[in-house]
C-alpha cells in the first residue's frame, strides 16, 4: 500500500502556473520576431538590467574574466571538462557510419553528420550554473559542431566570470551576455545582429523551457529541461540525515524544484522530514531550498521494492538517487529516469559537476520517451542508398505493386520506368 506523508502542489495549481508561463513566453516570442533587436534589448533591460553594451563579449572581456579567477578555479574547470570530454568521446565512438549490401546490388547506409550551429544556454542569476557550459559546449564540440554559441544571463550587470571562462575553455565560438526567453528566441530566429542557429540546448527556468517548447520545429532542441527534479529512493540501510542532505542539495536549484523521497521505511521517512527542518535552519540556500521543499517536496512510503519501482517509473524523474540494499535492482528494472546515481557513495552533485556524465536531463515526465543530452543529440543520422541496374529492376517490381495498392500512380511510375529500362539491360547481359 502506498502512503503519502507529504504532498506537493496540486496538479491544478501546476497547470495554472504552466498556462501563465505559456502566455508570457508566447507574447515575447511574437514581439521579438516582429521587432528584432529592439525587442531583445527591451526585454534584456527589463529582466536583466541590460547596460547598453553589445551582447556579444569581446576577446578582451573574456580575457579579463580569467584574470579575476584564482588559478585553482581555472584548473578545476579544466578537470571537470576533461571528464565530460572523455565520456563524450566514448559515446561518440559508439556511433558508427554503416554501409551494407542487404540484397545483391542493394547498398544501404547511414552517415552521422554533426549539426552545423548550436546555441548552448547556461543558466545564470544569483547561482550561476557554470557546469552547464561543460555539459553543452564541450559535448557539442566533441560531436563536431562548427559554430557553438554560448549565452548566459547577467547578474548585476555581468556574467559570472567562471561561467565565461568555462564557456571559453569548452570551445565556444561566440559568447553572449543574454538570457531568458529573449536569448532563446534571438538565437532560434535570428535578429539584425545575431545570426540564428540550427539547435538550442541547455537547462533553464520554466520560461526558458517553455520558449524551447514553443520554438521547437523552427529550431531543434535537445529536450525539455526545466526546473531541477530529484527523487531519492532509500531504505533503512541509510539514515535520515543523508536523505535530507541529498534532497535539499537539489531543492536549492530553485523555488519550483521538486524533491521527492520514496522509501519502504516509514521510520526513515519521518526521520528525513525531521532532518530537513533541522538543516534548513543553517543551510545558506535555505530560503530557496525551503520554499521548494514546502511547495514541491513529497514523501511517499511503499511496502516493497517492487512497489517503489512502479511509483518511480510513474514519476519519471530527472535525477534518481538509489540508496538501498540492492541498487542494481533499479538499474536492471527501472525504465523511466533521466540519470541514475547508484549507492550512497555517489550523489547527484557529482553528476552535476564533475563525474563526466551529462547533467542536462529530461524533466516533467519527459524521461518516459527521451534520455538526457549527449553527443548523439548534436548528430544527425542520415541514410542513403545505392542500387545496381539489376537490383533496381528486381526491387522495382515489388515497389510498383505496393504503390498500386496505395493508389500512388506517380510513385508507381517511378518504379515502372526503371523496371522497363533496366529489365532490357538485364536481358542483354
Amino acid at each position: 500500500m502506498i502512503k503519502t506523508l507529504k504532498k506537493g502542489v496540486s496538479s491544478d495549481q501546476t497547470a495554472s502556473d504552466d498556462a501563465e508561463v505559456r502566455g508570457i513566453v508566447e507574447a515575447i516570442i511574437v514581439d521579438i520576431e516582429r521587432r528584432g533587436d529592439d525587442a531583445v534589448k527591451e526585454y534584456a533591460t527589463r529582466f536583466d538590467g541590460w547596460s547598453g553594451e553589445p551582447f556579444r563579449l569581446s576577446r578582451s572581456q573574456i580575457d579579463k574574466c580569467y584574470e579575476r579567477l584564482d588559478e585553482q578555479i581555472i584548473q578545476d574547470i579544466r578537470y571537470a571538462q576533461e571528464q565530460v570530454r572523455n565520456f563524450a568521446l566514448i559515446q561518440k565512438d559508439a556511433l558508427r557510419d554503416v554501409e551494407v549490401e542487404t540484397l545483391p546490388g542493394v547498398i544501404l547506409g547511414h552517415k552521422n553528420i554533426p549539426v552545423s550551429s548550436v546555441c548552448c544556454y547556461v543558466p545564470g542569476g544569483k547561482y550561476p550554473l557554470v557546469a552547464s557550459a561543460h555539459m553543452s559546449v564541450v559535448t557539442a564540440k566533441v560531436a563536431g559542431v562548427k559554430r557553438v554559441v554560448a549565452c548566459a544571463p547577467p547578474f548585476r550587470g555581468e556574467i559570472n566570470p567562471a561561467t565565461v571562462v568555462a564557456m571559453d575553455l569548452a570551445g565556444a565560438d561566440e559568447i553572449y551576455k543574454l538570457g531568458g526567453v529573449q536569448a532563446i528566441t534571438a538565437l532560434a530566429l535570428g535578429t539584425e545582429t545575431i545570426a540564428k542557429v540550427d539547435m538550442v540546448v541547455g537547462p533553464g527556468s520554466a520560461y526558458v523551457a517553455e520558449a524551447k517548447r514553443q520554438l521547437f520545429g523552427r529550431v531543434g532542441i535537445d529536450l525539455f529541461a526545466g526546473p531541477t527534479e530529484t527523487l531519492v529512493i532509500a531504505d533503512d540501510t541509510v539514515d535520515g540525515e543523508l536523505c535530507a542532505t541529498d534532497l535539499l542539495g537539489q531543492a536549492e536549484h530553485g523555488p519550483d524544484s521538486p524533491a521527492i523521497l520514496l522509501t519502504n521505511s516509514e521510520a526513515l521517512a519521518r526521520s528525513t522530514m525531521h532532518e530537513i527542518e533541522v538543516k534548513l535552519k543553517s543551510l545558506a540556500t535555505a530560503e530557496i531550498a525551503g520554499q521548494a521543499w514546502r511547495d514541491y517536496g513529497q514523501v511517499i512510503v511503499c511496502d516493497s521494492e517492487e512497489e517503489m519501482l512502479a511509483v518511480a517509473d510513474d514519476i519519471a524523474c530527472e535525477h534518481v538517487q538509489v540508496m538501498t540494499r540492492n541498487p542494481d535492482y533499479f538499474l536492471q528494472n527501472m525504465t523511466n529516469y533521466g540519470a541514475l546515481f547508484l549507492g550512497p557513495e555517489t550523489n547527484v552533485s557529482y553528476g552535476d559537476k564533475v563525474a563526466g556524465t551529462n547533467h542536462t536531463l529530461p524533466t516533467k515526465k519527459a524521461a518516459r520517451y527521451t534520455g538526457g543530452l549527449w553527443v548523439g543529440k548534436f548528430i544527425k543520422t542520415c541514410t542513403y542508398q545505392r542500387l545496381t541496374e539489376e537490383a533496381s529492376h528486381h526491387l522495382g517490381q515489388y515497389c510498383s505493386r505496393l504503390c498500386e495498392i496505395e493508389g500512388f500512380a506517380g510513385h508507381q511510375a517511378q518504379a515502372d520506368i526503371r523496371v522497363s529500362r533496366y529489365g532490357k539491360t538485364a536481358e542483354k547481359r
